[in-house]
């Protein structure tokens, strides 16, 4: 499939302005948490998935190509129906991981399984992402792995065509798709697996929890009673339809637009059970001033034309950080983020990144080891610098909703998780969606 990162030029892009409140109805991309692990399962499953309204972008691309290079079938040329057939997993393969976290850290565990010799690799920056704590649970549990010293990438599965499984220890502080990536792949495991987290609290619990279900939803037996403690059995998987959610991580920009312009913003097709954290982000924007509802036309968040500070441990929610840190700035009083040292290990040190970026409009922001705090003053525009970071263009976009002039280097970046966003955005803010 190639690394689309290669020969992308980066695109300048000037956020627009509001001068209207936004009133906007949209239809968002499916969820790239459910649209990859849907890809995963349907990968091992025993007969054929299929996935309603996934998300095409990037990452989920680089997914599926992924798990084709292993021997699955993949059929996704259809934007609203992906098909996926199970087949035997072998290599030679080549695994190309961008830099979606998902991929780097889901699918070494399936290469596990595969038969042959698999490598990965990616963009410049995916090298840097911890991967260390992944590689030494599949050494413990029987996999074969050539790595650097570092515990990143490059590497090399070497594939026996089965995983023994069974008890593993492992720190998953850095990121919770480190339990994620070998519960999907555990009921293929010949003794399932057992992982104990020991270290830090495990950030972003919601995907956790998303795994357990899912992997639920396919046949798997999961305990996850006991804290900190996942046990998958061994067993069949079976393949199934899933109805991919409206993705919220990409709601969220468009949500906060609401706030800022004291306008509303809809987004249909949502769900009355979901397996995202909806319900956290409903308490935070309300928090900030916002009144969120669902209804029969989705979920719905009104500003009130006032954003209010907000002092917060958003180490269940990390993924918010760079729209939430946009919204402080705006807010009419102080605001502290903290729980969000992980962040640093994403697609870029998000925390330094977005510190750095909004100082240099003008911004008052003091960096702590975990989080950020925040003084409002007036901001100026300017340029804005990305680092490939799609969540640190959506900051940016909110931002340029109140602040004239904010140019961000290199829109193109969103294609990650949602090639439509510029023309989404811009669309809402001129009333033309």
């Amino acid at each position: 499939m190639g690394n689309p990162t290669a020969t992308r030029q980066p695109q300048p892009w000037t956020a627009p302005t509001a001068s209207d409140p936004v009133a906007a109805t949209l239809r968002l991309p499916g969820s790239k948490s459910m649209t990859a692990r849907a890809l995963v399962l349907g990968a091992l499953a025993s007969g054929p998935s299929t996935l309603a309204r996934p998300l095409r972008a990037r990452d989920t691309e680089l997914m599926a190509g992924g798990l084709r290079e292993l021997g699955a079938h993949m059929s996704i040329s259809d934007d609203d129906r992906w098909l996926v057939r199970p087949h035997p997993l072998a290599g030679p393969a080549h695994v190309d991981v961008g830099l979606a976290g998902t991929v780097m850290r889901f699918l070494p565990p399936v290469a596990g399984l595969a038969a042959g010799r698999v490598t990965f690799d990616g963009d410049p920056h995916a090298r840097t992402r911890p991967l260390g704590p992944l590689i030494g649970a599949l050494r413990a549990l029987g996999v074969r792995i050539d790595a650097p010293p570092t515990g990143s990438l490059p590497l090399v599965v070497l594939g026996a065509g089965r995983v023994a499984g069974g008890e593993v220890v492992i720190d998953a502080s850095a990121s919770s798709q480190l339990v994620s990536g070998l519960l999907l792949a555990a009921p293929r495991f010949d003794r399932g697996v057992v992982v104990r987290h020991e270290g830090p609290p495990v950030p972003s619990a919601p995907h956790l929890r998303m795994t357990v279900q899912m992997l639920r939803a396919a046949g798997a037996a999961v305990d996850d009673t006991t804290p900190d403690v996942w046990a998958v059995e061994p067993g069949p998987l079976s393949g199934r339809g899933w109805e991919i959610e409206p993705d919220l991580s990409g709601a969220a920009p468009f949500f906060a637009a609401a706030l800022v312009t004291g306008g509303e913003v809809t987004l249909q097709d949502w769900p009355r059970s979901s397996l995202q954290p909806v319900e956290r982000l409903r308490e935070l924007l309300h928090r900030m001033g916002g009144e969120v509802t669902l209804g029969t036309d989705g979920l719905t968040v009104r500003g009130t034309g006032a954003v209010r500070g907000l002092d917060a441990d958003l180490s269940d929610v990390g993924e918010l950080t760079p729209v939430l840190t946009a919204l402080t700035l705006l807010a009419a009083g102080p605001s502290r983020l903290t729980g969000i040292g992980h962040i640093r290990g994403h697609e870029t040190d998000r925390v330094t990144a977005l510190s750095k970026e909004f100082t240099a409009l003008g911004a008052d922001i003091t960096e702590t080891r975990d989080g950020l705090e925040i003084r409002p003053r007036p901001l100026r525009g300017g340029t804005f610098r990305t680092y490939a970071d799609h969540r640190m263009a959506h900051a940016a976009a909110v931002a340029g909703l109140a602040v004239p002039g904010i140019e961000v280097d290199d829109v193109a970046c969103t294609s990650k998780t949602m090639p439509e966003f510029p023309a989404l955005w811009s669309g809402m803010v001129t009333g033309k969606n």
